[in-house]
């Protein structure tokens, strides 16, 4: 994603009917509102580590409940290759009450992952579908503020905040449904960029999903000061799992599309103060994941959703981009990724893609990975095999899990 201001873009006409669906079907009024009551965030940051963060966890092998307690008290900033957790068995994220505070939030910065320019790949038909085409650059679609509360209108969306050698970085997210809980899911879907650094690194740090983040998108020169329960009214939900693709972790690079077309994410999560209730009880709503989405010829509509964080944004609001989606070939050995305009910018990165699916509900079928330097388009991988086997082994992960 891009840190550049995006270039001038044609007027859209009005949306089509398919499109009005797509933005319908996501506004899903949740069936348990935020409230005083029943908000898990809160701002006080505590002084030493907390055992909340200890409970069910297990440790990375050479690491000991003492290294744990160093980690939770600061020793996560060491950012020297040898502690760098790399491989998937390696991830730990254990919760440090208060790091996230609305402060902390605003400030975080949009983790880019941009392409100089698309490769040349003629438009076409290929023997086995879609594999290497790539059909026109899209017109520029220009990014629309959701509709607020955020709450009543795109309620499963948030934002993923974490820490990198870089400082704070945020990202999008999307609530998603867990077949091993149906009606009670824990299950946040975001890009692979959003939780491991890729070939040159390892897992980030102190990641947590924050659904519905700043509901009534309240000015950045006042989220400081706002009420923790305005900036995240569902609370913040620590990841204590997650799982991206191996083809990520061995390929992925924050530029130049490496890894795009595996570029996906899978977080369980728990509150930092909670409840009881699950993610999805607490917001209301969980979308189903599509891996069997049709080619884009036959979608005439599909929506991105996210909280672009560069300029000309800031990351406190909520934006939607709606178009017909083509088609983006970045190697031709490997999976054809999804091509919209939008100029949304970094901030959106995993952000979800929707389009309507069985019975008129919006289902999730891609998330933000890539775009160019000038904002013109958005690009996200088609959800196959290997994102199916993420999704399925973290839900057996926590299958048995109250």
């Amino acid at each position: 994603m891009s840190s550049q201001r995006p270039p001038v873009v044609r007027r859209r006409g009005p949306r089509t009917l398919a499109a009005v669906a797509v933005a319908s079907v996501l506004a899903l009024t949740a069936a348990c509102g935020p409230s005083d009551d029943d908000a898990s965030g809160g701002d006080k940051p505590t002084a030493s580590a907390s055992a909340q963060g200890l409970e069910g966890l297990k440790l990375p092998k050479g690491l000991t409940l003492q290294d744990l307690e160093k980690w939770k008290g600061g020793a996560w900033k060491k950012w020297d290759k040898d502690r760098w957790l790399r491989e998937a068995r390696d991830f730990i994220n254990p919760i440090i009450e208060g790091h996230w505070k609305p402060d902390s939030m605003k400030d975080a910065r949009s983790s880019d992952k941009t392409v100089k320019d698309a490769p040349g790949t003629p438009p076409g038909g290929s023997s086995q579908g879609d594999q290497g085409v790539t059909d026109p650059e899209p017109r520029p679609v220009k990014a629309r503020e959701v509709k607020r509360p955020y709450s009543d209108n795109a309620a499963p969306v948030g934002k993923v905040f974490f820490d990198s050698p870089q400082g704070h970085m945020v990202c999008s997210a999307t609530v998603v449904k867990d077949p091993a809980h149906p009606g009670k899911s824990n299950l946040v879907w975001t890009a692979g960029h959003c939780v491991h650094a890729g070939q040159k690194g390892g897992w980030y740090r102190n990641i947590a999903f924050v659904p519905s983040y700043n509901n009534r998108g309240l000015p950045a020169s006042q989220v400081n000061s706002a009420p923790v329960q305005q900036v995240a009214p569902y609370g913040v939900w620590w990841a204590d799992w997650a799982q991206t693709s191996g083809q990520w972790i061995a390929q992925g690079a924050s530029s130049g599309g490496a890894g795009a077309p595996y570029d996906f994410a899978v977080l369980h999560v728990k509150p930092e103060q909670g409840s009881g209730k699950s993610l999805e009880e607490t917001v209301g709503t969980a979308l189903a994941v599509d891996f069997d989405a049709p080619q884009v010829k036959s979608i005439s509509s599909m929506g991105a959703w996210g909280y672009p964080a560069a300029p000309p944004f800031d990351g406190q609001r909520m934006y939607d981009c709606i178009d017909r989606p083509g088609r983006l070939t970045l190697d031709s050995a490997q999976p054809t990724m999804y091509r919209i305009g939008c100029t949304m910018t970094g901030g959106s990165s995993g952000g979800g893609w929707f389009r309507v699916g069985p019975g008129g509900k919006a289902v999730l079928v891609s998330n933000t990975s890539v775009g160019p330097s000038d904002s013109r388009w958005l690009a996200g991988p088609h959800l196959g095999p290997e994102a199916k086997g993420i999704y399925q082994a973290v839900s057996r992960k926590f299958a048995t899990a109250r």
